[in-house]
């Protein structure tokens, strides 16, 4: 079996080796390579070049689009009844992640989004995950959480530790729906 691809290597190199350099290897070109310069073997070796950031393709979701895409679609109900625009009073409370207050301390909330300081609220049930909520005075807030005693026009808003939800208290604020 070896005897039959001697030949067609022969072949080969005499097709290779018989046209000009340029024609054969249209790559290589007339300045010398210089192996010190060589971006591949520099990565390859010392790691040398920094990791560029993972652009996400167009028309690509991420995992939490995707959790709120699947959430849009399973409260449909709740987002034809959504008034968009709407100005109206919130009872504001703050909560944390600690376990004493939600009974576990991993931070992921109903939707099954981990919880974010400045983006996470827990709404009343007839309000869909997902929904943008704009507190006045506090920014653009996500509907991502809910609570036992959560009804109404009771809100918690997410906070990092329990001494800014302590100092937070309970306010009553005016929110917009937003989204």
């Amino acid at each position: 079996m070896r005897f039959i691809y001697f030949p067609l290597l022969l072949i080969t190199l005499a097709v290779i080796f018989s046209q000009p350099a340029e024609a054969a290897f249209p790559e290589v070109s007339s300045s010398r390579y210089d192996i010190a310069s060589d971006p591949l073997l520099l990565i390859w070796t010392f790691g040398t070049e920094k990791r560029k950031p993972v652009v996400k393709a167009t028309g690509e979701m991420t995992a939490d689009e995707k959790k709120l895409a699947r959430w849009k679609e399973k409260q449909a109900h709740l987002w034809g009844q959504l008034e968009v625009g709407k100005r109206f009073t919130i009872n504001a409370s703050a909560y944390t992640a600690a376990a004493d207050e939600c009974g576990k301390d991993d931070g992921i909330t109903a939707s099954g989004l981990k919880v974010t300081e400045n983006r996470t609220l827990a709404c009343p049930p007839n309000f869909p995950f997902g929904a943008k909520i704009a507190i006045d005075g506090m920014g653009v807030y996500r509907c991502e959480d809910r609570g036992g005693a959560i009804k109404g026009n009771k809100i918690d808003i997410y906070m990092e530790t329990k001494g800014e939800a302590f100092a937070f208290g309970r306010q009553h604020l005016e929110a917009e729906i937003v989204d």
